[in-house]
């Protein structure tokens, strides 16, 4: 992502008393005043999140289709439906963007916006796999069959988090079209949006924390206008901070925090959802099969569950609670927990291990 890139909701946040942050060079909103108060409208009514920090990009041309299911590692989308009343839905599907070594470059989300040579395919970036990410497309993907333009000023994207979510969206972006339970109903990456996805309102389900969650992608001028008719109507804003924890709480890793170009989709447990196994060649591909039929990964990210030991630092060492004190894995992301009110962490352990040691204290390992 451009250093320079800023959401165009940030003003309109610190207007509403955001503090803002730096993420992966990114200036994103920490808080508002009150994280407690934060996490308790995501938790118990509804809380809005500004995600306009991810890339996104469009693919399209003759072949784009063809062209990124040789490079992405999951399913294509599906084709869109359209009801009578003008409801467009589909499914997003998930990815990893591996090298030949099965090494990730990104994770990603692909929606199929339409037509596929007129109207192509949204792809939603962490910040951390923008720039490995079309560095691959330079490589692999022909001009001629297939083109990336960065859409990530004309379109944005929020996150509304909460039991009360539901209803507001189906009030304030799908204009009652698309119920409450309706949307309540909806797996996770599937979406509809009221007239084409290309130029109006996506509302998406998310899993990426625990609540109840839908990302809305559209224009910028129509989701910053739908982030202040939702505080208007009640959300609370929230930042990156509750985010964190929620996110956490949910045990979901974030590229860039929790995977990097050193991890192997396996080792942070996202093949289930990253992985199709039915699909024809793609790159990485001969890695990810070898551990699934005949191997192994040395390691894998767990949930660690802390108690009320001091928050620890990413990176922080876990040791081998053998009396060896030899590094047996580390820390990638710790919060404190109002859920379970103990410290959380995911972390990177060495596989087998029932016990760790972190700061002198001995700390269970899930199976």
């Amino acid at each position: 992502m451009s250093g320079g890139r800023v959401s165009p909701l940030l003003s309109r946040m610190e207007g509403a008393g955001g503090i803002a942050t730096k993420y992966q060079g990114q200036t994103l909103i920490r808080h508002f005043g009150d994280p407690a108060e934060e996490y308790l409208a995501a938790t118990e009514r509804s809380a809005v999140f500004d995600r306009s920090h991810r890339s996104r990009l469009v693919v399209s041309g003759r072949a784009p289709g063809q062209m990124l299911n040789g490079i992405l590692s999951g399913q294509m989308p599906r084709a869109l439906m359209e009801s009578d009343q003008g409801v467009f839905s589909s499914s997003a599907t998930y990815h990893a963007v591996l090298t030949p070594k099965g090494k990730m470059l990104t994770d990603l989300w692909l929606i199929l916006l339409g037509d596929e040579e007129t109207s192509g395919f949204l792809l939603d970036v962490p910040v951390a796999g923008e720039e490995p990410l079309l560095k691959n497309f330079g490589k692999l993907l022909p001009p001629r069959l297939a083109v990336v333009e960065d859409a990530s000023d004309r379109l944005a994207t929020i996150t509304v988090v909460g039991p009360d979510s539901a209803e507001a969206l189906s009030d304030l972006a799908l204009g009652n079209k698309v119920t409450a339970e309706e949307l309540c109903g909806l797996g996770e990456g599937e979406w509809c949006s009221i007239g084409s996805p290309a130029q109006s309102l996506l509302v998406m389900r998310t899993g990426d924390v625990w609540p109840e969650a839908y990302s809305v992608l559209g224009p910028t001028d129509l989701v910053t206008e739908l982030w202040g008719a939702l505080v208007v109507g009640g959300a609370q804003p929230a930042g990156l901070g509750v985010w964190s924890t929620l996110r956490v709480e949910a045990g979901r890793p974030a590229f860039g925090t929790d995977m990097d170009n050193k991890t192997i989709p396996v080792e942070a447990g996202i093949e289930n959802r990253a992985i199709d196994h039915t699909k024809g060649c793609y790159t990485g591909q001969e890695v990810i099969v070898r551990i699934r039929d005949r191997g192994h990964v040395n390691r894998s990210l767990k949930r660690l569950e802390l108690g009320d030991m001091p928050t620890p630092a990413k990176g922080q060492e876990l040791f081998a609670n053998d009396g060896t004190e030899r590094p047996v894995g580390w820390i990638t992301s710790a919060v404190e927990s109002p859920r379970y009110g103990e410290v959380l962490a995911l972390a990177y352990v060495k596989q087998g291990l029932e016990t760790v040691i972190l700061d002198g204290q001995e700390v269970a390992v899930p199976a």
